[in-house]
């Protein structure tokens, strides 16, 4: 169950990034589970990680491989995370990307290790060890509709973004590709998104990027309020364009960050799309709010609500739920005979209580479509923020509880 219709774009080849895929039957025999990247020696690499305190080992192993070595390759295993195992853990992290480093002729450092599936259970080193020659055979700069399929766990279908620009006279590429479906609450937002574009982009810029790109969008997501153990987002620029080094002052600069923009958000969509069970995708907007603070805690209060979320679900104007979410966000001196609250362009609450003139058929209206915006408006400021959730169905509970069989 998903929404929308979720189809693969035709991904434009990033020069520069080679993607390579192999079967090591982590969790399901003859699964594409393996997945590497493969990158330019001039590529540069950012990103940003879980601030989950049970980081997972390749968390800490790609966070320190980062600091001391450009990255020339990106491993990525599914069906198993890696995570809550203990100093075993990041010996095994570390033993993968020893054994692709050998066979790929680079520095151990060189590797950044990903993983996702199952907390707790020790990594199959040498499932993993032995499909690395099978996907280093087969990489290639066309492999991106294959590697959103090979980087699923719960997922129902793969997810994927691409782009082409002119900057300037040289066309620059973007394409990227995500997972995640559960445990989706990021700080960082379990999720996986890695976005490649062939500019070169100054190495401090690429980071300021990663960090602002990312925060709002895969850390405007919810799924479940659940922050994952392996969350982590990358961005390569691989510097193959053949235009000059964009830098913080480059005028091509604002059109090249919108781009990119548009791509993060849309992998971030795709992810709330496809929720475990999802069959709503909703957009939660706050505006007149203070601070930045206040926005979040509002809208994240009214996402992470399992009786907003089942309500969705049910397609039920049930707008007392989204009232009290609001209520118990921990605003000071909230104003209720000031705040509006709306669904979609319908007025639930005005005047400390229901607006009106509102009705149950205009408010059945909005909630029986796939697409739902809540609207909160606190008259307290100026700073908006938007959240993007979905419903919670029975499929999500049978989903999880069903995990690990």
């Amino acid at each position: 169950m998903a929404v929308g219709p979720g189809t693969l774009p035709e991904f434009f080849p990033v020069a520069g990034v080679r993607l390579g895929i192999a079967s090591a039957g982590i969790k399901k025999p003859g699964r594409k589970d393996i997945v590497i990247f493969e990158l330019a020696p001039e590529s540069r690499v950012a990103g940003i990680f879980t601030r989950n305190q049970f980081c997972a080992a390749p968390v800490t192993l790609s966070r320190k491989h980062l600091s001391v070595c450009a990255p020339r390759y990106l491993l990525v295993n599914t069906g198993n995370a890696n995570a809550g195992t203990g100093q075993q853990g990041m010996a095994d992290a570390v033993s993968c990307c020893q054994a692709l480093a050998e066979k790929a002729g680079v520095a151990a450092e060189a590797i950044l290790p990903f993983s996702t599936g199952v907390i707790g259970e020790p990594l199959p080193v040498g499932k993993i060890v032995a499909a690395l020659p099978d996907a280093l055979e087969s990489t290639s700069e066309v492999r991106w509709a294959e590697a959103a399929s090979g980087i699923m766990t719960t997922d129902t279908r793969p997810k994927g973004a691409t782009c082409q620009l002119d900057l300037d006279g040289h066309t620059v590429t973007i394409s990227g590709i995500s997972k995640g479906a559960g445990m989706i609450r990021p700080n960082m937002a379990t999720m996986l998104g890695f976005i490649a574009t062939d500019a070169c982009i100054e190495p401090e810029l690429l980071q300021t990027l990663a960090s602002e790109l990312g925060e709002g969008s895969f850390n405007r997501i919810t799924i479940d309020g659940d922050t994952s153990t392996n969350d982590a987002c990358m961005l390569i620029a691989s510097g193959q364009y053949n235009g000059p080094e964009i830098t913080a002052t480059s005028p091509a600069l604002p059109k090249l960050r919108e781009a990119l923009r548009a791509i993060y958000l849309e992998l971030a969509h795709a992810i709330v799309r496809d929720g475990e069970g999802a069959t709503k995708f909703v957009t939660i907007e706050v505006i007149g709010a203070r601070d930045q603070q206040e926005a979040l805690d509002v809208a994240y209060t009214v996402a992470h609500s399992p009786l907003v979320k089942t309500a969705l679900y049910a397609s039920d104007p049930n707008w007392g739920r989204i009232l009290a979410a609001v209520g118990r966000a921990g605003v000071p001196d909230l104003d209720l005979a000031a705040l509006e609250i709306f669904l979609g362009d319908v007025c639930l609450v005005r005047n400390g209580g229901r607006a009106e003139d509102y009705s149950e058929e205009r408010g059945q209206a909005v909630m029986d479509g796939e697409e739902i915006t809540i609207a909160i408006d606190l008259k307290r400021g100026d700073v908006a923020e938007t959240v993007w959730t979905c419903d919670f169905s029975h499929d999500y509970v049978t989903i999880n509880a069903e995990y690990r069989t």
